[in-house]
């Protein structure tokens, strides 16, 4: 099954298009105690736990592989959060079978390096699609798209404040750089569905700008930056439905706002209850 293939038939699956973001904060989970190890895969228990009781169903999972590999001290032999990470994806696996999970991990280096990057992500974490930083050119992209079956996300139009610092740079021919990019990401893509974009909501006139130059390029679109970030789902999806994007291969994301949404501090008694209310108002507000 190709990377087009499976974001349609998960998203149909779900009914919705909302991609759940994994970034544990230690001093934010719920289930705190000695080590991130037995705190973090207690919280994700509890967490996907309660999701398969009550029906709630996402099209995508998207762990950032810093929040995880920042736990972890290597020099010690302690490897804590990326333990933690192996067992939430294999409950992933279990509680969600056929939801795909995106690595966060905005990898990209010259080709023999990206190579092995992209063996980190479909080889060592098994996941189905990973972000790459496309800035270094093909060579840098092109060893995660030899991966045949999975996706690649390009960032495009970054949904945090200094990306416009250089994606806005404006070119001679008076574009800004972010649509030039996307030109190359269709060429990359070939209208195969298996090379996206990441395009914040943060921006929703850039956002309809570079949606509008995909529409008919089967592009995945990857949107962050909705919830804590400021993004509304609804907008976007209103957006998408004037321009005739088509809707299954899009993954609006979510991260803080869904699992941890009490903002900061420890977390409160009724943090369950919390997380269950955001990740239900989040599946209406992005249903197909």
């Amino acid at each position: 099954m190709n990377w087009a293939d499976h974001l349609r038939e998960s998203a149909e699956s779900a009914g919705n298009i909302v991609c759940m973001g994994l970034d544990p904060i230690a001093q934010a989970l719920p289930i705190q105690g000695d080590d991130f190890y037995r705190s973090s895969t207690e919280s994700f228990f509890a967490l996907f736990t309660m999701m398969k009781r009550q029906g709630l169903s996402v099209a995508a999972f998207k762990p950032n592989l810093g929040y995880w590999q920042a736990e972890d001290r290597a020099r010690s032999g302690i490897f804590d959060g990326s333990r933690a990470l192996g067992d939430v994806l294999a409950m992933i696996e279990e509680h969600f079978p056929h939801t795909p999970v995106i690595l966060d991990s905005k990898r990209g280096d010259i080709a023999t390096s990206s190579h092995n990057y992209a063996r980190e992500a479909f080889v060592s974490w098994q996941a189905d699609a990973v972000t790459v930083a496309p800035y270094m050119g093909s060579d840098s992209v092109l060893p995660f798209i030899d991966f045949a079956e999975h996706g690649v996300y390009l960032l495009n139009r970054t949904s945090n404040p200094g990306g416009k610092d250089l994606q806005n740079l404006v070119l001679d021919d008076r574009r800004p750089l972010y649509l030039e990019v996307a030109r190359q990401i269709a060429a990359y893509n070939g209208r195969r569905g298996q090379v996206g974009a990441v395009v914040g909501a943060t921006n929703l006139t850039e956002l309809s700008e570079i949606a509008t130059f995909y529409k008919d390029e089967r592009i995945p679109l990857l949107i962050p930056g909705v919830g804590s970030q400021g993004g509304s789902a609804g907008e976007v999806i209103t957006i998408l439905r004037q321009i005739g994007y088509p809707l299954p291969l899009v993954r609006i994301n979510s991260s803080s706002g869904l699992t941890h949404p009490w903002k900061r501090g420890p977390a409160p008694d009724d943090w369950l209850a919390r997380c269950e209310a955001a990740i239900a108002s989040l599946i209406e507000e992005a249903a197909l």
